[in-house]
């Protein structure tokens, strides 16, 4: 059964059918096989509940968030500062890329959303600094992948909503993997700046306005304040603190940067709208599935598997084969559905083996993250193609570098498992 729902699911995807109508689809095909009509009734329960969770509130805040700060003109702020701090170096523009995508990862917890608001700005700046556009677009979505790592994340919102881990205990495991995953990506900078023989930026005008700037960028750096400092701290709910970022970003926007109006604002709400929709409807198809899946043991069935094979006993070893099951799945799954289906499945064995549930949620995130930027699928290599005006073609060539050092930081990760543990053991959380 488990094997023709997958081969239906991706003839459905294929064909073009809408992702979670490709779910659905393969749900009923199972249900079809089993030929018991009767739990039919229960898909719509499972359906409606897989959305109706308090925590997931939270995603729409954030996705709000975000686009409140590209559209009030925060985002362009934000890296004023990142070049003042940064961009006074070879390639500086690069390396602005890398800590702009660290700053928006504090706001939004989109790679999606980084990608756009990057690559819109920095990969025609990149470009006219003398990066090749394929270079620039690459690195600009490698980039991006440092937005659900970083708090806030709606790929760990999910994972914690259904596992019953601390979303505050989550986010704080991301912060140092965020860190190192950009650091590794500032290396590559550093090798690629010269490899392409990247003159030294001209900032001697913003280091002279350097005070100018850090005015106006001070008021765009607090609201990745308060979202992660609220959630980490334990002040406010991930929810509340989606809430209090969005309404920063609305006060900030009308009467300090004046760029948002009614017509941005009501724009914005449809944007959140249709961005929250689509991932609440694929979330409540997978979980219809996954549901489906459970009701046959097909996870118990998968567990028991695991643990006569011995890889129990070394949760090393298991984080890798379970790192190469996922990041497969994502690249030709969207992540939502990704993360859906197998959390269920995996998570219980990660705990089984003695694994940090901050740990295994961490790796499993950066699993999933990855294969945004990975061909064939690649849905940020889609975004910065589309906005930095470069060919989809180039863009998957030049990608590759970069997953692989994002695949080395996995491993890094799974490997010292404190660099996830230390900071939520630092807070007790």
């Amino acid at each position: 059964m488990g094997i023709t729902m997958l081969l239906s699911f991706f003839t459905l995807m294929i064909l073009g059918v809408p992702l979670y109508l490709s779910l659905l689809t393969s749900s009923f095909i199972g249900i079809a096989i089993l030929g018991d009509w009767s739990i039919l009734g229960v898909m719509a329960q499972q359906f409606y509940g897989g959305m109706d969770i308090f925590s997931l509130m939270a995603i729409p805040f954030f996705i709000f968030a975000g686009i409140l700060m590209n559209r009030s003109g925060l985002t362009d702020r934000m890296l004023d500062f990142s070049r003042l701090i940064v961009g006074s170096v070879r390639g500086g523009l690069g390396y602005v890329n890398v800590v702009g995508g660290i700053i928006l990862a504090g706001v939004n917890g989109s790679a999606a959303a980084d990608a756009s608001a990057l690559g819109s700005i920095l990969i025609p700046a990149m470009v006219k600094e003398g990066f090749p556009p394929s270079y620039s677009a690459g690195l600009t979505a490698s980039s991006s992948l440092i937005g659900p790592i970083i708090p806030p994340s709606i790929f760990m919102i999910i994972y914690a909503t259904m596992t019953n881990t601390s979303i505050g205990g989550l986010f704080a495991a991301g912060l140092l993997p965020g860190l190192v995953l950009g650091l590794a990506f500032m290396i590559m900078n550093w090798y690629f700046s010269r490899k392409y023989d990247v003159p030294v930026s001209d900032f001697r005008e913003a280091r002279q306005q350097a005070g100018k700037i850090l005015l106006r960028s001070g008021v765009a750096l607090v609201a990745p304040v308060i979202i992660i400092g609220g959630i980490v701290t334990g002040v406010v709910t991930p929810t509340e603190s989606g809430a209090l970022g969005s309404a920063y970003c609305l006060v900030a926007g009308f009467l300090y940067t004046r760029q948002l109006s009614l017509r941005s604002l009501a724009e914005s709400i449809y944007e959140t709208v249709r961005l929250t929709s689509s991932i609440f409807l694929i979330m409540g198809a997978a979980t219809v599935i996954g549901w489906l899946l459970k009701w046959e043991q097909i996870p118990q069935k998968f567990a028991a598997i695991i643990i006569q094979s011995g890889l129990i006993e070394t949760p090393w070893l298991l984080m890798v084969v379970l790192s190469a099951i996922i990041f497969p799945v994502g690249m030709f799954m969207e992540e939502v559905s990704t993360l859906t289906l197998l959390t269920p499945i995996f998570a219980p064995l990660a705990i089984k083996a003695g694994i940090n549930p901050f740990h295994f949620g961490i790796v499993m995130t950066l699993n999933v993250t990855i294969a945004l930027i990975t061909p064939p699928m690649g849905a940020c290599n889609y975004i910065v193609a589309a906005v930095g005006k470069v060919k989809l073609g180039d863009v998957f060539r030049v990608i590759w570098p970069f997953i692989g050092v994002a695949m080395i930081v996995l491993l890094i990760l799974i490997t010292f498992p404190v660099i996830c543990t230390f900071i939520p053991g630092l807070l007790n959380l």
